[in-house]
């Protein structure tokens, strides 16, 4: 077996807002694994400024995990604790080596088209007007769940659009949440989530910066609105940690983004631990391209979550791959007669 990796940038194809700054551009990476006529891919979908693993040595350990591709997965994602993507990258790679396809990675009733996701429609920061167009259309496309980033403009702002909505759709109509992405101060933020509060959102995500672990567990002691961590677990890695961290803040959920926790396994981790404390969970994407979207989505569908999943980013970009996934009346759908085409990357996975 032999192992190389490729890079490519995705095209948003609107400037898409959160409070660290807009987003025009995604890089990520892919592994492919050769072995005989056989092709794998798996996508490292680092994030800049998020990611753990945004490091200078990045492109190091990808090179090193590609020249030592035969030390097998289990060893190599022992050796890359710290570079979640890559494990993930990897992770899905040798999966979609052994898959007949090479992209029914996790075969169930969601590829076999007999069964569907459900997923959140996401609202990114803008103006009044541009979120609020964004507003109508997800619930015209049939979402059922609706998740806005707040904390860049101005937050009476978002207190109004939020208060549109609900003069027109109660919370049994549509489920709202909002992501600050750590946009509150300490000192601010239970003040904030009280006014949020009257609007009857589902949850709050990251409302303060991670690593404030005694503020966030003040805050979710005393909140009127639920939390979820979604920042606070980049770079937590071992069981202990995780035990501390949640046994700590003692929030109400967690969010898994497989490309920013270790992957399959890592996630895996996190909810197992989570549902001994009786903690919620959902799992979301991180931006990755289809390819990666495909495995967390496949992925998702076996743990039989009943709440609504992050899964819905796959047409925010003009040069992402067609793939068989097909957002439809707030699900997420696999087509069976849907085709992969990977011209961009000069690539053919035929297995």
């Amino acid at each position: 077996m032999t192992a190389t990796y490729k890079s490519y940038t995705l095209q948003f194809k609107n400037p898409s807002g959160t409070s660290r700054g807009v987003l025009k551009t995604k890089e990520t990476w892919f592994i492919l694994l050769h072995e005989q006529d056989k092709i794998g891919i798996g996508e490292c979908g680092m994030f800049r400024g998020l990611s753990i693993d945004d490091r200078p040595n990045f492109h190091e350990k990808l090179k090193w995990a590609c020249d030592n591709i035969n030390l097998g997965l289990e060893r190599l994602v022992a050796e890359l604790v710290e570079a979640p993507s890559i494990q993930f990258g990897l992770e899905m790679a040798f999966r979609s080596l052994a898959s007949p396809d090479g992209f029914e990675l996790f075969p169930s009733e969601f590829t076999k088209n007999e069964s569907s996701i459900d997923i959140n429609g996401l609202i990114w920061m803008g103006s009044k007007a541009f979120m609020n167009a964004q507003i109508k259309e997800k619930i015209e496309g049939g979402f059922s769940c609706i998740k806005m980033k707040i904390g860049a403009i101005d937050f009476h702002t978002e207190l109004e659009l939020l208060k549109s909505i609900r003069k027109e759709f109660s919370a049994t109509d549509i489920e709202l949440r909002v992501d600050a992405n750590g946009a509150f101060l300490p000192s601010e933020a239970l003040e904030k989530l009280k006014q949020l509060s009257e609007f009857d959102l589902h949850s709050i995500e990251q409302p303060i910066k991670q690593g404030q672990w005694q503020e966030m567990a003040k805050l979710c002691e005393q909140t009127p609105l639920p939390i979820a961590l979604d920042e606070e677990l980049i770079g937590v890695f071992s069981e202990e940690k995780k035990i501390d961290l949640l046994s700590t803040i003692k929030p109400q959920y967690i969010i898994l983004k497989p490309t920013l926790v270790g992957g399959f396994n890592g996630s895996t981790s996190w909810i197992k631990l989570a549902k001994e404390r009786h903690i919620g969970w959902w799992v979301t994407s991180a931006l990755e391209s289809n390819i990666g979207l495909n495995a967390i989505a496949q992925w998702t569908y076996t743990l039989d979550s009943k709440l609504p999943q992050g899964l819905g980013t796959g047409s925010l970009f003009s040069n992402n791959f067609d793939s068989p996934l097909l957002v439809k009346n707030g699900t997420l759908r696999y087509q069976k007669n849907g085709d992969w085409k990977l011209s961009h990357l000069d690539i053919k996975i035929n297995n």
